[in-house]
C-alpha cells in the first residue's frame, strides 16, 4: 500500500532537514494521489537534478530522472510542462551541500 502524497512529502522534508538540508514544498498537489517531483539542488557546484515518481510492474513506487540536464532552467521548464498536463503535481525543492535527494525508494540509474 502506498502512502498518501502529503504524508510522503512530509517524511521526505523531515529526512532532509534532519540531515541538515533545506527542503520546501514549492507546489502542493492532490493530498492523496498527486504525483511528486523532487528537485535536488547541489549548493556547492550549483547543479540540480530532477526526480519524478513512476511505478514499477509490481506497483511499487520508484524514481526516475526524466531530464538529463543539470541546468535549473531546463528542469523548471520540464516541471512547468508537467503541471500543464497534471495540475495535481507536488514539487519539492531540496538544497543540500552534497546534492542529496533523500528519496528512500529505488532510484533508477541514469
Amino acid at each position: 500500500m502506498l502512502l498518501s502524497s502529503d504524508l510522503w512529502v512530509s517524511a521526505l522534508i523531515r529526512r532532509a532537514e534532519l540531515a541538515g538540508a533545506n527542503a520546501t514544498v514549492a507546489r502542493r498537489g492532490d493530498q492523496r494521489a498527486g504525483t511528486v517531483i523532487v528537485k535536488a539542488y547541489n549548493t556547492l557546484d550549483r547543479t540540480a537534478r530532477l526526480y519524478t515518481e513512476a511505478f514499477g510492474p509490481d506497483g511499487e513506487r520508484l524514481w526516475i530522472q526524466p531530464v538529463t540536464s543539470e541546468f535549473e532552467s531546463d528542469l523548471d521548464a520540464y516541471i512547468q510542462r508537467q503541471i500543464g498536463y497534471d495540475p495535481d503535481i507536488w514539487v519539492v525543492e531540496i538544497e543540500d551541500r552534497e546534492g542529496r535527494h533523500f528519496i528512500t525508494e529505488d532510484v533508477a540509474k541514469t
